[in-house]
C-alpha cells in the first residue's frame, strides 16, 4: 500500500511543485559559504560501501577548499525508497538540495516541476552542455530546451563471459539471441558451475530483462499513455527470465535471493559462464577475482526470445539508456552553490577518478575520450551507441516497480523450481492495473 500512497502523492505533486520557488544565494565565495553544507541523495552502492564512504569524505574536503562549503550525503537503498524520499521533500519543500538519480526516475523529478528546469545561463555555470557525451543528454528531459538532469554517470548494460569455460566448450562466441544464450548455458552447466549468474533478488536488474526483451519484440511497455504489460511478449520475456532458474536449471537456486553483487562474485570465483546485466562497475571487482584476465565483456543478446532474427517492429536494443542524472530542488536556498558542485562532479578530472574507483563510465566527453582506446570496454562503448531511452514519464517509475513486483511475487514459486502460467498472468494483470493508474494520474 506505501506505493499506492505514493501515487496520490505525486499526483499533488505535480500541482504543488509549480509552486514551489527557487531561492537563494548567488554567491559562491568561501567567506559567504563558510558554515553552508549542501545535502545531498545518492544510491547506497551495495558493491563498493567502503570506497562510497571514501568518496563522500573526499568529495566533501573538496569542495569545501574551492567554496567554504561542505557536503552532507545520505542514500537510498531501492527504488522505492527513492521515490518516497522525492515526493516527501517536494511535498515538504525541504530535503536534498541535490539528488543523484537514475536515468528512468528523472521523468517522475521533471512531472513534479519540483526542480531546477536548467537555463542556458544555468548550462554556462555547468561548464556548457557540450562538455558532456550527446547520448547521455537524451534523457535529461523531454526536449533539450526542457532538462533538468545533469549527466553524472554512464552505465550501458552488456554481459561478462568466461572466455576459459567458453573456450573449453568449443564456443567462439556469446549468442546473439535470448534462445541461443539459453542453449549455451546449457551445455556450460555442470559439475557445480552454472550457465548464468542472475540476480532475481535485487531491487533494480530484473526489470531491464524484460523491457529489452519486450522492446526487442516490439512491445512498447507504455504507449501512447497506454500500459501494455499484459501482452505475450511480456508473458514470453517473463517465462524466459524466470525459467532459467526455475525449469532449465541454469542458474545456481540460491540466486533467488542474490543481490547484483552476489551475481558477480559467483561469476568472479569462476561459478558461472555468463553474468548477463552488468555495467563497467563490476570491472573493479572481476580484475581483482579469480577470473582475472580470463574473461570478457559481450553486448547482451538483441534478438527476442522465440525469434530467430529481429521480428518486424523490434528493436536491437542492447541496454537502456542508463546513469545517473543529477538534478537541483527548487527550494534549495543554494541554488548556485548546488551548480557548483555538480560543476565539480562533472569535471573531466572527477569524473576520471570516479571511473577509477567505481567503474562508472563518465558523461564528461574529455574523460571518455580517454578509456575509448580500452580493448576491454569495447563492447561497452558498443552498447552505449545501441541503448534505447525508457519512456519519458512521470509515470515511468511506477511502472518500474510494477514490473519489479512481478519477480518479488514469483520467487516462491521460482524456488520451488517451477513458472506457473495462470499464476503469472494473474500477476502481470495486477501489474498493468497499476501501471496504467499510474499513467493516467499524470496525463
Amino acid at each position: 500500500m506505501k506505493v499506492k500512497r505514493g501515487l496520490v502523492a505525486l499526483a499533488g505533486v505535480i500541482l504543488l511543485g509549480s509552486t514551489i520557488a527557487a531561492c537563494g544565494s548567488d554567491s559562491t565565495d568561501g567567506e559567504s559559504n563558510a558554515g553552508k553544507t549542501l545535502n545531498v541523495l545518492v544510491q547506497a552502492n551495495s558493491i563498493y560501501p567502503t570506497q562510497q564512504k571514501q568518496w563522500f569524505t573526499d568529495v566533501s574536503e573538496k569542495f569545501k577548499k574551492e567554496t567554504g562549503a561542505s557536503v552532507a550525503f545520505e542514500t537510498f537503498a531501492s527504488p522505492n525508497d527513492e521515490l518516497t524520499k522525492i515526493q516527501t521533500s517536494v511535498l515538504s519543500g525541504q530535503g536534498p538540495d541535490v539528488y543523484s538519480l537514475g536515468t528512468t526516475f528523472t521523468p517522475t523529478a521533471y512531472a513534479t516541476k519540483a526542480f531546477v528546469e536548467l537555463t542556458a545561463d544555468d548550462w554556462s555555470k555547468l561548464g556548457g552542455r557540450d562538455k558532456f557525451l550527446p547520448a547521455t543528454l537524451g534523457i535529461s528531459g523531454p526536449d533539450k530546451d526542457h532538462e533538468v538532469g545533469v549527466p553524472f554517470t554512464s552505465r550501458p548494460f552488456v554481459m561478462a563471459y568466461n572466455k576459459d569455460l567458453l573456450t573449453a566448450a568449443g564456443i567462439d562466441k556469446p549468442a546473439d539471441s535470448w534462445d541461443g544464450l539459453l542453449t549455451q548455458a546449457k551445455s556450460l552447466t555442470k559439475g557445480g558451475t552454472f550457465g548464468l549468474a542472475v540476480a532475481y533478488g535485487d531491487s533494480f536488474d530484473p526489470w531491464k530483462f524484460i523491457w529489452a526483451m519486450n522492446t526487442q519484440a516490439g512491445n512498447q511497455l507504455v504507449k501512447d499513455g497506454k500500459a501494455q504489460l499484459d501482452q505475450p511478449a511480456t508473458l514470453k520475456a517473463y517465462q524466459t527470465y524466470l525459467g532459467w532458474l526455475a525449469t532449465d536449471k541454469v542458474v545456481d537456486p540460491a540466486a533467488a535471493g542474490w543481490k547484483n553483487a552476489q551475481a558477480i562474485a559467483a561469476f568472479g570465483a569462476g561459478k558461472a559462464a555468463f553474468l548477463p546485466m552488468v555495467s563497467a562497475t563490476s570491472k573493479v571487482t572481476l580484475d581483482k577475482s579469480a577470473v582475472a584476465g580470463k574473461y570478457a565483456y559481450a553486448i547482451m543478446p538483441t534478438i527476442p526470445p522465440g525469434e530467430s532474427a529481429l521480428p518486424s517492429g523490434g528493436q536491437g536494443a542492447t541496454s537502456i539508456l542508463s546513469g545517473d542524472n543529477l538534478v537541483v530542488a527548487k527550494y534549495t536556498k543554494n541554488k548556485d552553490l548546488a551548480l557548483s558542485l555538480v560543476k565539480m562532479l562533472t569535471s573531466a578530472d572527477s569524473q576520471a577518478a570516479y571511473y577509477k574507483t567505481f567503474g562508472e563510465m563518465p558523461t564528461n566527453a574529455e574523460a571518455a575520450r580517454t578509456l575509448q582506446s580500452d580493448p576491454a570496454l569495447a563492447a561497452i562503448i558498443d552498447s552505449s551507441s545501441k541503448a534505447v531511452g525508457t519512456p519519458f514519464s512521470g509515470a515511468w517509475s511506477q511502472v518500474q516497480l510494477a514490473l519489479v513486483n512481478v519477480v518479488v511475487q514469483s520467487v516462491p514459486n521460482l524456488a520451488a523450481g517451477k513458472v506457473d502460467e495462470a499464476a503469472l498472468k494473474a500477476l502481470l494483470a495486477t501489474a498493468q492495473t497499476t501501471a496504467q493508474a499510474a499513467l493516467d494520474k499524470v496525463k
